[in-house]
């Protein structure tokens, strides 16, 4: 049985782990299980967004580390599948569509280090976020290392990194890890909202963005400048940008096929 469940809305992807009665704690399975699920959607072209969210009252209490040691031990690290893009992006291209992420109750090690990879994130407020690597014998190996001084501030992410220490939903919101905080029980319905505006929009142009935001972010400002018109002339020859130019025209909203 698979504990990582996958729902289509319309041009959304849903993507729910689904294994409370362990916390949501991360099996290999249920990596490799992620995995495809965002190789489906960077695959199909009618999945324009995903949304990643946890069943019960907790995202994730962490890994199952008595499993997952053994295969840190060999240096194996995160064995993606065929027709899988790893969720921590640590090998391999990344999903080339954006993702929302739903949190609430503990989101720990690995959630965390996943949301690093999302776009969008929205937390209840009684939301525990933590890298617990460090009282366990261990450190972050799913990317927390390599992003989250990026996207928390240097010496924030020091604080957790190497103390192990829980920081709040409003803590993350103060430093911009999260964008909205929510009431238990509205995270997943906020996050939809935000998915299905942005399954709204061009697709083209949304997968344009990240690739040249994801560039920017890897190789520089002024790489990334020297490629913004890239993919300009594909994108304007497409049905989408006709459509959205009638739209104007017609004062209406646009119907964007991704085409």
């Amino acid at each position: 049985m698979s504990h990582i469940e996958t729902t289509v809305e319309g041009h959304v992807l849903a993507i729910k782990v689904n294994r409370p009665d362990k916390l949501n704690a991360l099996s290999p399975e249920m990596y490799s299980d992620l995995s495809l699920a965002l190789g489906r959607l960077d695959r199909e072209p009618e999945l324009r967004v995903g949304l990643l969210h946890a069943e019960g009252k907790h995202f994730s209490s962490g890994v199952e580390l008595d499993r997952w040691a053994p295969m840190f031990a060999r240096g194996e690290g995160f064995p993606c599948p065929e027709g899988g893009i790893d969720p921590f992006a640590l090998s391999g291209p990344r999903c080339s569509k954006p993702v929302v992420m739903a949190v609430q109750g503990y989101c720990y090690t690995w959630g965390v280090e996943i949301m690093l990879n999302t776009d969008v994130r929205i937390a209840a407020d009684d939301t525990r976020f933590a890298l617990l690597e460090v009282k366990r014998g261990i450190y972050p190996c799913g990317g927390a290392t390599l992003r989250l001084p990026e996207q928390m501030g240097w010496a924030n992410a020091q604080r957790y990194l190497l103390t192990g220490d829980a920081w709040s939903a409003a803590e993350a919101l103060r430093t911009g890890l999260v964008q909205e905080v929510v009431t238990p029980g509205e995270q997943l319905r906020a996050a939809r909202a935000v998915a299905e505006r942005m399954a709204a929009a061009a697709p083209l142009g949304v997968r344009a963005i990240l690739r040249s935001t994801r560039q920017a972010r890897v190789d520089g400002e002024a790489v990334a400048a020297a490629h913004v018109f890239d993919d300009m002339p594909a994108v304007m020859a497409s049905e989408d940008a006709k459509e959205g130019v009638q739209s104007f025209v017609e004062r209406r909203d646009a119907v964007f096929k991704g085409r």
